[in-house]
């Protein structure tokens, strides 16, 4: 009997907590990294068939632990990377950089870009082993275009984008389809649910989901690298 597939989803509080639920309803078994005990229980009493651990994705250890459990399961096939920086200072996104403290560019960087780091370089070394399968990186709208008042943001979205256009170009003739998934827009969490807003004009978690299940289900005859998911109330669709 041939091995289950096993997804790998580091960040479950949100987008990451809705991969799981699709990965689980296609009968996959799925590894959740999270940072703290309380998302890890959060998982574990809403999707209870998913293994949950907590680490730090910007250390290689904790990220070689999730991959390996993802090995014992099934065979691994799916990597997403679906964390969200923390807030490193009172700013949204860094500040306007003239009024810039020193430090505030590193303090974003270091926020986010380390961790993609690991999952990208390791998860794709993973799936390599596995025989081929597809990577997800999740990002937000700061990765397509700058923003004023989140340059810093922006610096460590537009690195982490080119790290995902050499990986895709270097995965391929390994049978390895690593992708930038971005969530252009809000997107319905804990923290902004949607209240009294129109739905069209907010993503919602389910539907970047069903984005990262379509970019593993691509044939190798079409690979999609980058797909940018944007609500149809976004004022700004370039």
């Amino acid at each position: 009997m041939d091995p289950i597939s096993s997804a790998v989803v580091f960040g479950a509080r949100n987008v990451g907590r809705a991969v799981v639920a699709n990965r689980l309803d296609a009968g996959w078994g799925t590894v959740a990294m999270v940072r703290t005990e309380a998302t890890a229980d959060a998982v574990r009493q809403s999707h209870p068939g998913a293994e949950v651990l907590i680490g730090d994705a910007s250390v290689a250890v904790d990220v070689e632990k999730a991959l390996a459990r993802a090995a014992e399961i099934g065979n691994v096939s799916l990597v997403v990377n679906a964390i969200t920086a923390p807030p490193r200072d009172d700013s949204f996104g860094g500040g306007p950089i003239a009024d810039a403290p020193e430090g505030r560019l590193e303090s974003w960087m270091d926020g986010f870009l380390p961790m993609a780091w690991q999952i990208m370089r390791l998860g794709a070394r993973s799936l390599r082993e596995s025989g081929g399968g597809t990577l997800v990186q999740v990002a937000g709208g700061s990765a397509r275009r700058a923003f004023a008042g989140r340059g810093p943001w922006g610096a460590a979205q537009h690195a982490t984008r080119a790290l995902v256009h050499s990986l895709a170009a270097e995965s391929r003739e390994h049978g390895v389809h690593v992708a930038l998934l971005v969530a252009d827009g809000y997107v319905e969490t804990e923290r902004r649910p949607l209240g009294d807003d129109d739905p069209r004009g907010i993503l919602h978690p389910d539907d970047l989901a069903g984005a990262v299940a379509y970019l593993y289900e691509q044939s190798p005859r079409g690979w999609t690298h980058e797909m940018t998911l944007t609500p149809s109330l976004e004022p700004w669709t370039p």
